[in-house]
């Protein structure tokens, strides 16, 4: 199943919240909002599937509150527009990283030749060991 974001619908419920930015920034953080907050209900979205849901949220479960919601936040920049993309940026790619499917590991056996080199070399390492040991004292 290949997974395409309908990225237009998902960003219609995206909510958005700002707030002054923290740290050093003088007069300009002191009066400008440019602190950009996201907030995504993932149990509400329309656009996702429930398998898609039950992926996002087990697989971006650090970014979730208790009642499932994602949260973002971005301050970097001293532009809320700017933040306002980069975050978004950011969202899309928790998207896609988290609704990806995991192609299944095939099993493989250790070669013959991998198992012999394995054995020989513990062989030649216990040998080196026992050469270190002192000579046993005749009986």
């Amino acid at each position: 199943m290949s997974f395409e974001i309908n990225i237009p619908a998902i960003l219609e419920e995206l909510s958005f919240k700002t707030s002054r930015s923290g740290g050093k920034g003088g007069q300009h953080v002191n009066k400008t909002e440019t602190k950009v907050q996201l907030a995504f209900d993932i149990r509400q979205s329309a656009f996702l599937t429930d398998d898609e849901k039950e992926r996002l949220i087990e697989n971006a479960a650090n970014l979730l509150t208790k009642d499932e919601v994602l949260q973002m936040a971005c301050e970097t920049s001293r532009s809320q527009s700017a933040n306002k993309a980069e975050l978004i940026e950011r969202f899309i790619e928790v998207l896609r990283d988290a609704l990806k499917e995991e192609k299944p590991r095939k099993e493989t056996k250790v070669p013959k030749v991998e198992k012999k080199k394995r054995l020989e070399n513990k062989r030649k390492l216990s040998e080196k060991k026992q050469y270190r040991k002192p000579p046993e004292p005749p009986v």
